[in-house]
Parts: structure tokens; C-alpha cells; sequence
């Protein structure tokens, strides 16, 4: 069952009813490149709500009295292995296992608390129950990423690819691991936003209008 599926089912049998205080969350998904974190500050300053990023890495590593670089080092990189959380992989847990681990219930404490933008970090998938979630990607065309990460570090060309290469793969292999295999970046979205096409402040108008129409239907406008 798809997580919109899930959504409605639970407001149908009346576990998760969409009228309930639940607050609405949007979950930003992104592409490396595709400035993500960049629409999600617009988004931000825009709905007048928190965006959650680097600070899920505070209150973690204040969670498990690591220093923040710490755990910055192991953050969305996961490491090769079993499948994590699987009963046969308990006692295999790498720090990025455990890392996860307390960035999962920060993004549980915050995503019962208030409205919000998490960005990254499987926050879709974590909060796939609430009602209320707004399920978005930030994605742009490969060689245009390349170029927004060329530009940024002053990389040649070869080099940027190579790294928005590897570092997708590590934030897809992310999803894959957390998620026991049941999730990927590309699942289920309820909007999916081409920053290429829309450019950052366009990306952050139409999530804002998608946030604000879920408002509307919840008569919270």
C-alpha cells in the first residue's frame, strides 16, 4: 500500500482522521544539486514555519551526547552492509545505524509537534502516517545539477559529475537501507518539483501553494 494510500486509509477507518490536530509537515526530498535546501529556506521564510535540516543533527547528536561533527561525518551516508533494523543485522548496527536511529525520533518528536519543513533523511518515509504530510521532490536534470555543483566549488566539469554521482547514490543507498528495502527516494510523492524548470523561488511557490491549499481543506486557513 502506497503511503497516499495510507494516508487515506487511516483517515477512512478513522486511526488518522485528516481533520485531526495533526499538523501539517512537508517532507523535502532532493536530488543532490538540485538545491533543495535552498527552496526549502525560501519555503521557509514564505509559510512563516521552521525548516529542519542541519538542526535535526544538533538535537540528534544532543540525543546521543556526540559532537555534532560527529555525527555530520556518518550523516546520510550510510555504511555497506545488511539492511539495517532487520532481526538478523541487530548486532551489526554501524555509528551511521545509530546515527539514523536518533535522527529518526527527532523527526517523530517534530513532526507530531508542530508545522514544518524536514528536509531529507527519509522524513517521508517516517512520517508516512500522519495525514497531513505534504510528500515533495526537488529535482532538476542531471547535467544541470553537475553545473549548480560545478559553479558552487569550483570543480571542472569531470569532477562535479562525478561527485553528484556519488553522492546521490549514497543518499539513495540511504533510503534503501532505512527503509528495510520498502522505500526510495522516487516513492510516492505527492508533488514532485523541477527547480530547473521553476527555478528556486518557483520550486518554493508551488510547495507553499500546495501547503496552503492541505490549510485550506483542513479549515485551518
Amino acid at each position: 500500500m502506497s503511503a497516499s494510500d495510507l494516508r487515506h486509509s487511516a483517515s477512512v477507518n478513522g486511526s488518522a482522521d485528516p481533520d485531526s490536530q495533526e499538523p501539517i509537515v512537508i517532507s523535502i526530498a532532493r536530488d543532490y544539486g538540485a538545491e533543495g535546501h535552498e527552496v526549502g529556506k525560501l519555503l521557509s521564510v514564505m509559510l512563516g514555519i521552521p525548516l529542519y535540516d542541519n538542526e535535526l543533527l544538533v538535537r540528534s547528536a544532543l540525543r546521543m551526547g556526540l559532537d555534532v561533527d560527529q555525527l555530520a561525518a556518518v550523516d546520510e551516508r550510510p555504511q555497506r552492509g545488511p539492511l539495517a533494523f532487520l532481526p538478523d543485522s541487530m548486532d551489526q548496527r554501524s555509528d551511521a545505524d545509530r546515527a539514523f536511529q536518533a535522527i529518526r525520533q527527532v523527526i517523530l518528536d517534530l513532526g507530531s509537534t508542530r508545522p514544518c519543513i524536514i528536509e531529507g533523511r527519509l522524513s517521508d518515509y517516517i512520517l508516512r502516517r500522519n495525514p497531513n504530510l505534504i510528500s515533495v521532490l526537488v529535482t532538476a536534470p542531471l547535467d544541470v545539477r553537475v553545473e549548480i555543483v560545478r559553479a558552487k566549488r569550483g570543480m571542472t566539469t569531470h569532477d562535479a559529475s562525478a561527485f553528484v554521482r556519488k553522492r546521490q547514490h549514497e543518499r539513495e543507498r540511504f533510503y534503501t537501507r532505512y527503509s528495510g528495502g520498502r522505500w526510495d527516494m522516487y516513492t510516492d510523492k505527492d508533488l514532485v518539483v523541477d527547480r530547473s524548470v521553476f527555478g528556486r523561488e518557483g520550486a518554493a511557490q508551488i510547495i507553499a501553494a500546495a501547503y496552503r491549499l492541505k490549510e485550506h481543506q483542513l479549515g485551518r486557513d
